[in-house]
């Protein structure tokens, strides 16, 4: 018997709440601390009011739906626990208190190399000297565990002070987390949006992810409750969207934009990613086609009066690195291992500025 909290995730799911009609995932009522430690499960379920009198027949209907559903063997009956939304999670600010940023990097649409780039800063400011984390927040697609060559690695609960917390993978100095340690490599994620929600939160809250001068956060593309949950859990420093130059990706990353930077998400844009900029073979290192367009993202940078960070070429060996688990930026005398050196140099005067002399009104020059 393999538990894991997806599979109890899955089964809450097909409880409904009485008060309202919603599954208890849905309405937002599993807390994120699954517990799991052998065949022991132990949760937490959240009632609007200490006096729900719904609560003891939900709590009898989780256990059995577990007992039925999972198997009868899994040691659930009287370890679920119940809270009142008077005792809800902390405040954003309250999490993460040793991780000094936290940048979220998004695309408007997917196959820009968002990931891609996510894993090649990361490997970058850790070559600066940056404690570095990534947490791969693409729930339906999570790709880190390959581009870091821990596929096989399985994060498991140590107790740290007077809790048990995930321990992060490790590999090139950057902690990682992803769903994708949780899930077998050829299975699909089915997961409705508050069920990935929920995973998310746990990957964050319940993780030891220590001291960090930099913790990435590798979205999902475009815009979805994913973003919503992370911005209403952490406090984000700010958020690098990629982006590719042709007009077609450049329209999403405008509204990729605007979700950061409108009232519901309110997070300050530290710059723009103008991934695959142009196309240079292996052969011709000099020569540069633009294949997708010519700076694209530069000029939408310029327009949108945001930072253009970099711009990234599309060379085969990026692709390659990646596939190898060992990102290009782990040489930063290759021309593409400078470019994304280049890039983490720009993050870090992006968030440094920001922190020190920008107001919401001031302009952001853009790096050279």
């Amino acid at each position: 018997m393999h538990l894991y909290p997806g599979l109890i995730l899955e089964t809450l799911a097909k409880i409904r709440y009485p008060g309202t009609g919603k599954n208890l995932v849905e309405a937002g009522m599993v807390e994120d601390n699954i517990r799991i430690e052998g065949n022991k499960v132990s949760f937490t379920l959240l009632f609007e009011k200490p006096n729900d009198p719904f609560i003891k027949s939900v709590v009898k209907a989780a256990e059995t739906a577990i007992l039925t559903r999972i198997s009868p063997e899994v040691n659930i009956k009287g370890n679920i626990s119940v809270r009142s939304i008077q005792d809800a999670r902390p405040e954003p600010e309250k999490l993460l208190r040793e991780v000094k940023n936290i940048i979220a990097v998004a695309s408007g649409k997917g196959g820009v190399g968002k990931s891609t780039v996510s894993a090649n800063l990361a490997v970058a400011l850790a070559g600066m000297g940056y404690n570095t984390g990534l947490l791969d927040a693409d729930i339906f697609g999570p790709s880190q565990p390959k581009m870091f060559n821990v596929e096989d690695a399985r994060p498991h609960l140590e107790k740290t002070g007077n809790r048990e917390l995930i321990q992060p993978a490790v590999n090139y100095g950057v902690k990682l987390l992803s769903i994708g340690f949780f899930v077998g490599k050829e299975d699909a994620v089915l997961w409705r949006g508050a069920m990935a929600s929920n995973a998310l939160k746990q990957l964050i809250g319940d993780a030891n992810w220590g001291a960090l001068d930099y913790l990435l956060i590798d979205l999902p593309p475009g815009t979805s409750d994913i973003h919503l949950t992370l911005v209403q859990t952490l406090a984000v420093t700010g958020a690098v969207v990629v982006t590719t130059p042709q007009e077609v990706a450049l329209a999403d990353a405008r509204k990729g934009i605007s979700m950061f930077t409108g009232d519901k998400v309110n997070v300050p844009v530290l710059g723009l990613v103008e991934n695959m900029a142009w196309f240079t073979p292996a052969e011709l290192p000099g020569n540069k086609y633009f294949i997708f367009g010519k700076e694209g993202g530069k000029r939408l940078a310029e327009k949108l009066d945001i930072p253009l960070l970099g711009q990234i070429p599309l060379v085969q060996s990026i692709c390659e690195s990646g596939d190898a688990g060992a990102p290009a930026a782990l040489d930063p005398h290759t021309m593409t291992g400078a470019a994304f050196r280049r890039l983490a140099e720009n993050v870090v005067k992006s968030v440094e500025y920001r922190r020190t002399h920008l107001t919401p009104t001031k302009r952001v020059e853009t790096y050279k």
